[in-house]
């Protein structure tokens, strides 16, 4: 009889275990993912945020089920695929990159899901957020803000004699326009000259880094550019055939030819994008009041065949580039990261 007493007594109370944590919260989350374009860098923050969210939830009890898409720079797919998470009833939204992010803004001011942006450079001129430290509203998220000036000091820190750097990038890339003012300030207060190369897919990508190859541009920047970083691959050779050394603002365009890469670790841009939908789902953290990540911008990456096939030293060039550094890293030319 004490035995059967027991067992009872152990079974009411993992009934009534069981009844606080359903009162307490949902331990299912459905978050949908969706990436603005295929590409290394915003590709290794999808599987860095996947892995993450896995790890939290076998952690805490909890499980998130992933809904990931692509919209593949298509603004109609983009805004289906918002629309499908909304009528999925998802509990957060992860826009990966500025367009996502600020079409999700827009999808979310009447039914407030939760929005965490990852990889948006300057989301306060954007207007996704009111400041980094108090983003307002149901959106927060991680920021890849590149120090224009920083990667500048490199082109010169290489080439002291540079006289016509190329500024090559999408006009409809919102992360675009900061930077390249300032690059153009830059510039200006330096007394070099600059000129302007644009498209808005691979083919007009190509045919800019082909116009400023025939102007004989001493160097080329491109800062985190989704529409140049998909074309990378097929503009880096006849760059470095023609002399010509390609600046940017994340490693994924040295994976994929460019011969410095400068800004954030994206791997860790997913895992703290993940650590903050872990917040907001599992432990109740408002958007409104969760500051903005950013990340120090301190690492170059150096693509070391592309320096070679520019007749670059390495060691010279690290050396040159070390007083503007926190630290420099290799790579070879892939069209993706390994994991």
């Amino acid at each position: 009889m004490k035995k059967f007493f027991a067992v009872m007594l152990a079974v009411l109370m993992t009934v009534s275990m069981l009844s606080v944590a359903s009162a307490e919260g949902k331990t299912t989350f459905k978050v949908g993912i969706c990436n603005y374009v295929d590409h290394a860098s915003l590709n290794q923050i999808v599987d860095n945020i996947e892995a993450q969210l896995k790890a939290l939830g076998e952690a805490n009890g909890v499980v998130f089920e992933i809904d990931y898409d692509n919209c593949n720079a298509d603004a109609s797919v983009m805004n289906q695929i918002i629309s499908n998470f909304i009528a999925d009833e998802v509990d957060l939204m992860v826009g990966v990159a500025t367009p996502v992010a600020m079409a999700m803004q827009s999808a979310t001011e009447d039914n407030g899901i939760p929005v965490v942006f990852a990889a948006v450079s300057d989301p306060v001129a954007t207007e996704l957020v009111a400041s980094l430290e108090a983003p307002g509203a149901n959106i927060t998220g991680t920021s890849d803000y590149l120090d224009t000036n920083a990667v500048m000091n490199l082109i010169f820190a290489a080439d002291p004699e540079a006289d016509l750097i190329a500024l090559l990038y999408d006009v409809g890339q919102d992360n675009s326009a900061t930077p390249i003012a300032a690059a153009k300030e830059y510039l200006d207060a330096k007394g070099v000259a600059y000129k302007e190369y644009t498209g808005t897919n691979v083919s007009e990508v190509i045919m800019a880094a082909d116009a400023l190859i025939a102007d004989g541009a001493d160097a080329v920047f491109t800062p985190t550019d989704n529409t140049v970083m998909n074309a990378e691959l097929s503009i880096y050779e006849a760059l470095a055939e023609a002399g010509i050394p390609h600046y940017t603002g994340a490693d994924s365009f040295a994976l994929n030819g460019a011969l410095v890469g400068y800004g954030v670790d994206y791997a860790n841009l997913g895992v703290e994008t993940a650590n903050m939908i872990c917040e907001i789902l599992v432990n109740g953290a408002d958007p409104a009041a969760t500051p903005v990540k950013t990340f120090d911008n301190g690492t170059a990456t150096i693509n070391t065949e592309t320096a070679e096939a520019l007749g670059l030293d390495f060691d010279a060039l690290s050396e040159a580039f070390a007083p503007f550094c926190t630290s420099i890293l290799t790579i070879v030319t892939a069209e993706s990261f390994e994991d």
